[in-house]
């Protein structure tokens, strides 16, 4: 536990943890809102209203993802993590402790990414689906950070884990995962798994749309990529000199 509170305070004291959660909540309430009111000054009857709350978080997940990278990859970039790993030098409780730490932060703060978002695009909370799709996006920004986390714990850079992390969901969301031709690969992509949950994949009736899977085996399916980006991550914190 001492080890958890060492990783938690480190969290706290730094400018970029309520940086990034205040931008986080900002896109979320701010797309929520807009595409809200552009959806209810229209009489459109197929737009699922679940889509115009959480679509925003396409956008609003990018500052918990780069909240996750620099949990790790600001220590590998000041040459702090030496300092971090003389202090417990056993590394499986170094990163378990980096791990609980950022979840500590990640559960609660996606949690209000998620409630701004619905509440700002007034989503009813009694509409079909409501619950799961709420849930089921929480989990999403939830572990779609924990794959960044262990990513970066694998590259060691901050700079090289948000090179590729931030094009990947940037053309996988808004680029890659809308192309016919290759989207029965790119649904596979980390970010493309809990599109079905959180009812942005489109109606799963029509052949345009459907994924080979449905809400929760998607989001089984970003959980081991998580798990698989944590182990990695692991191994190479193990591995390798600090």
């Amino acid at each position: 536990m001492s080890a958890v509170r060492a990783e938690l305070i480190k969290l706290r004291t730094v400018r970029s943890t309520a940086i990034t959660f205040a931008l986080a909540v900002a896109v979320s309430a701010g797309s929520g809102a807009l595409l809200g009111a552009a959806f209810r000054g229209r009489a459109v009857a197929d737009v699922d209203p679940l889509f115009t709350a959480f679509y925003g978080l396409t956008i609003a997940q990018i500052p918990l993802v780069v909240f996750a990278v620099l949990a790790v990859g600001e220590e590998y970039r000041s040459g702090l993590i030496r300092v971090s790993l003389a202090a417990v030098p056993r590394r499986g409780r170094f990163v378990a402790a980096k791990i609980g730490a950022v979840l500590g932060f990640l559960a609660p703060g996606a949690a209000v990414v998620v409630a701004v978002a619905f509440v700002a695009a007034r989503a009813a909370p009694g509409g079909p689906g409501a619950a799961p799709a709420i849930l089921g996006a929480w989990l999403y920004l939830v572990l779609i950070s924990l794959f960044a986390l262990g990513f970066a714990m694998l590259v060691r850079s901050p700079v090289v884990a948000l090179g590729v992390l931030l094009p990947l969901l940037f053309l996988g969301s808004q680029g890659l995962g809308n192309v016919p031709a290759i989207s029965r690969v790119t649904q596979y992509l980390p970010d493309q798994l809990g599109w079905v949950a959180m009812h942005l994949a489109g109606p799963q009736d029509d052949p345009r749309w459907a994924r080979d899977y449905g809400p929760w085996t998607g989001l089984a399916l970003l959980g081991l990529w998580a798990a698989a980006a944590l182990i990695s991550g692991w191994v190479a914190v193990r591995r390798r000199d600090a």
